[in-house]
């Protein structure tokens, strides 16, 4: 595995895979093994993605095994590679530190997995609320937290995750407060029998994170004083609710996670209930584009792998090895379904956010300036709402829960570049759009 500069010249891959976490990881191995040129693009400056961050130096057991296969397989890897814009014709336009570069894929694996979906209700920008991911990410780089009191809140097995490493870190774990109700997480706690694996993992952290897991609770605002951050939170069904408060220096918050579809929506894949639509061998409503893992719904690092490996097979034409899969990926499918429903949201969580609650941090945009528009279109155009530098990606999930809107808008460039950058991409395409002579 080569880590390679990119070049501001257009080129030709036969197969580009387009994330690199357990899925991207997954597909690459089995299409280079099959004998064809993969090409992995990452915007991270490590491989891994946010389940598996920290790349080969942190990794362990079945991560390890895969990042020394992908190692030996010969994928070519470029990190810190964003994407910029994408047509149906599989035609990317990719940057990198070293450069602008529009690829033509054979065939294009999108594996851009997922990001967190942060919820406002007053107090969630202060200094010292992060995002449950978001200080994943960070102890992993190097974080201190030794003796620091942190809270983590939200639904989703990560809040688990992230409490396993805030004890193994040294930190100060007051508590885990999860929105969904005892009964839901009861009858998901039955879904683990049937796969032993995430049940010993699950009951291994239960008993590292002590007593502190409350569950049924959210947090409904957050506020700062001297001795650090006090939060509220309620308990209980609607009409029953009791409430309680926590002291802590970090409150890490995270409500579950949104699928990234930028690109897919780019490229023309359909698009249904917040996932990329795929067929039982991965395959997308355009053709050559491939989709595994968070994208076509959320269901962990095991159906991430499952999904990533018989995209890699399809892509590289070994069908029948793809369909030896496919009761894996079935049983994948089924415990991303029973995650769906365990932590759906509670219908009080959209209505959290008072007037001056911000729900677009880059435009400061605040709910009741949004409270009279009709639709995500209306207030962009009126407040700027999703037009900052995370175009949409933070405050699109809120205001879809807060006011029911579709935030499906996306066009290029995905991510903010120069004007310089703008211009080689337009002059490319031009190119590559100009009748031959």
């Amino acid at each position: 595995m080569a880590d390679c500069p990119l070049q501001s010249t257009a080129d030709r891959v036969e197969i580009l895979v387009v994330g690199a976490g357990p899925a991207g990881i997954a597909a690459a191995c089995e299409a280079a093994d099959a004998g064809r040129e993969v090409m992995v693009l990452d915007d991270n400056p490590e491989t891994g993605g946010q389940i598996w961050r920290g790349g080969p130096r942190q990794a362990e057991g079945s991560a390890a095994a895969w990042f020394s296969r992908l190692a030996a397989s010969g994928a070519r890897l470029h990190h810190g590679t964003t994407m910029i814009d994408a047509l149906p014709d599989c035609t990317v336009v990719a940057r990198s530190p070293r450069g602008i570069r529009q690829l033509k894929a054979g065939t294009i694996i999108l594996a851009t997995g997922a990001r967190e979906r942060f919820i406002p209700f007053p107090g969630w920008t202060l200094p010292g609320v992060v995002g449950a991911g978001g200080l994943q990410a960070l102890v992993k780089q190097g974080l201190d937290i030794s003796g620091k009191r942190i809270v983590i809140a939200g639904s989703g097995p990560l809040l688990l995750a992230v409490a396993d490493l805030v004890v193994r870190k040294g930190g100060r774990l007051v508590a885990v407060v999860e929105q969904a109700p005892l009964g839901r997480l009861a009858r998901f706690a039955t879904t683990l029998l049937g796969h032993p694996g995430k049940l010993a993992q699950a009951i291994s952290i239960r008993s590292r994170i002590g007593g502190v897991l409350r569950v049924g609770s959210f947090p409904e605002r957050v506020s700062a004083d001297p001795d650090g951050l006090v939060v509220s939170f309620v308990a209980g069904p609607a009409g029953r609710e009791r409430r309680w408060e926590e002291r802590c220096d970090i409150l890490a918050c995270g409500f579950g996670l949104v699928p990234n579809l930028e690109v897919a929506r780019l490229l023309g894949c359909d698009i249904a209930a917040g996932r990329i639509v795929v067929d039982e061998l991965g395959r997308t409503s355009v053709t050559g584009v491939l989709a595994a893992g968070e994208g076509t719904g959320v269901g962990g690092v095991d159906k991430a792998v499952i999904e990533g490996r018989i995209a890699g097979l399809v892509a590289a034409e070994q069908l029948d090895a793809a369909r030896s899969l496919s009761a894996a990926r079935r049983r994948a499918a089924a415990f991303s379904a029973a995650l769906d429903h365990t932590f759906a949201l509670d219908p009080r969580l959209a209505r959290l956010a008072d007037d001056a609650t911000l729900v677009c941090r880059c435009e400061d945009v605040a709910a009741g300036r949004l409270r009279c528009h009709g639709s995500w279109r209306e207030a962009k155009l009126t407040t700027r709402i999703g037009m900052g530098p995370c175009q949409g990606r933070v405050c699109g999930p809120a205001a879809e829960l807060l006011f029911g809107w579709s935030h499906a808008d996306v066009r290029p460039p995905l991510t903010p570049v120069s004007v310089a950058d703008m211009c080689r991409s337009a002059t490319m395409q031009a190119a590559t759009l100009e009748p031959s002579r």
